[in-house]
């Protein structure tokens, strides 16, 4: 594990010095995946990274355990709460929108712009002290493509992309993360009560040894394999006309 997280602290280090940044900012939502990313940055740039905050209708257990995140590794923290510009815009859409809003399709899209509006707002942060914007989606997500297009999946570096969701435990274990975020239900904090597995219909744990190649059922295969063609989109170059065609 020390060696595991030598090389991803150097990964980061030459990231931003190929940019010709001056270091890393990451949501941290309160969740495993974010305290790792945390946790890593403040390694690599012990005075230059930020963990931003950003409560949205949040469940305030996670944001205590945000705020634990950001005093336990020791990062520069700030919180911006985007409820106010989160009901704003949704109103203002829903309004125009009025009859023709989709109701099966309301959810997702309201989840979908909290998502959004927290990348803007770490993207406006990290304009402003030239960082760039770490990315949390570990690889079972980033297979299966559960994450928002343009919203947490908007960033410029991924350091869990390659580890599944046990590695990622076995990382905060080694780093020094709470027990309470390690051992926590994941939940993206999309709505209350939302939990990431219930939400995907499969356990982390079931991805995980799909991922591994060990042994799960048919069934299960099935839904993994479903989810990541799906969403393909997510993980590709954006198509283009060619003029060649």
């Amino acid at each position: 594990m020390k060696k595991t997280v030598e090389k991803l602290t150097s990964w980061l280090k030459d990231q931003v010095d190929g940019a010709g940044m001056k270091g890393l900012i990451v949501g941290v939502s309160g969740g495993l995946d974010s305290a790792v990313v945390a946790y890593l940055i403040k390694r690599a740039f012990p005075d230059n990274s930020i963990g931003v905050i950003m409560p949205l209708n949040s469940n305030p257990s996670g944001m205590e355990h945000a705020q634990k995140v950001i005093d336990g590794c020791g990062i520069e923290g700030v919180t911006i709460d985007l409820t106010a510009a989160h009901k704003q815009l949704l109103g203002t859409i829903q309004e125009k929108l009025q009859d023709n809003i989709i109701e099966h399709n309301r959810r997702l899209a309201d989840a979908n712009l909290r998502a959004r509006l927290r990348m803007s707002t770490l993207y406006t942060v990290a304009t402003n002290f030239n960082y760039l914007v770490v990315g949390t989606d570990n690889a079972a997500e980033w297979y299966t493509g559960y994450f928002t297009k343009y919203g947490d999946g908007g960033v410029d570096l991924l350091p869990l992309k390659e580890y599944t969701k046990g590695e990622v435990r076995e990382l905060a274990s080694y780093l020094g993360v709470p027990d309470e975020i390690i051992q926590k239900q994941p939940s993206a904090d999309l709505w209350e009560g939302q939990t990431d597995e219930e939400e995907m219909g499969i356990s982390y744990d079931t991805i995980d040894a799909f991922l591994q190649g060990k042994q799960i059922s048919q069934q299960e295969r099935t839904v993994i394999e479903r989810m990541h063609q799906r969403t393909e989109h997510k993980r590709s170059p954006l198509p283009y006309f060619s003029r060649t065609n």
